[in-house]
């Protein structure tokens, strides 16, 4: 359980700056994760492209040797397998925890930014105003203009819901979940890292972590 602890308090100390947030959050009242004696931890990226599996579940198992990729485990030689059949297999590998992730939904958001203006210098008309004296309104508008306003423009941001649980085996059952939201989005694996943060803040929030 120390071991869990420590890799995602890293976790939380070395996600990137992507604007990954909590959407909505539940734990189960009568078990935290603190509680559990995880001590091999099975981690499940739900997508369907093969290489972002890899990536995402590598990106965890790294960190530390409690965290094993599904792949290694449930892959293409165990797909016609029953879903007792799939667990009796981990539980013939000692574990005791798995997490998944998986996407939710995929969203493209279309917003306006508007322009603003940079205003005139106010330091010294004077001196400005002998230098243009004699100058026709085009003249001035040509030399100034386009120091005077930035046009507005129309940006598409795409968010990312995914949704992260976490499964005690020895109770078999699910014992906390959590949605997060994610844009920007520019690399898969500091995205990963971003969702951990996340998660790792709202289970110290709700009291399924310890504080630190």
């Amino acid at each position: 359980m120390k071991k869990f602890l420590v890799l995602l308090f890293v976790l939380f100390l070395v996600s990137c700056s992507s604007n990954t947030s909590i959407v909505n959050s539940w734990r189960d009242p009568n078990i935290t994760v603190a509680q559990e004696n995880f001590k091999k931890v099975l981690v499940v990226a739900l997508v369907k492209d093969e290489a972002s599996r890899r990536t995402a579940e590598n990106r965890i198992a790294a960190s530390n040797p409690i965290f094993k990729t599904s792949y290694q485990y449930l892959n293409e030689s165990t797909n016609s397998l029953t879903k007792e059949q799939k667990l009796k297999i981990l539980q013939d590998e000692n574990f005791d925890g798995v997490i998944t992730m998986r996407l939710v939904s995929k969203e493209k958001e279309t917003t306006y930014v508007p322009g603003t203006y940079t205003g005139m210098y106010y330091g010294g008309f004077d001196g400005m105003y002998t230098g243009m004296y004699g100058y026709g309104f085009g003249n001035w508008y040509g030399m100034y203009s386009p120091n005077f306003y930035d046009p507005g423009y129309y940006q598409e941001t795409t968010s990312y819901m995914v949704e992260t649980n976490i499964f005690s085996l020895k109770e078999n059952k699910l014992i906390w979940t959590g949605t997060t939201k994610s844009e920007y989005v520019t690399d898969l694996g500091q995205t990963v890292d971003a969702i951990m943060q996340a998660v790792v803040k709202e289970m110290r929030k709700d009291g399924s972590l310890p504080p630190k």
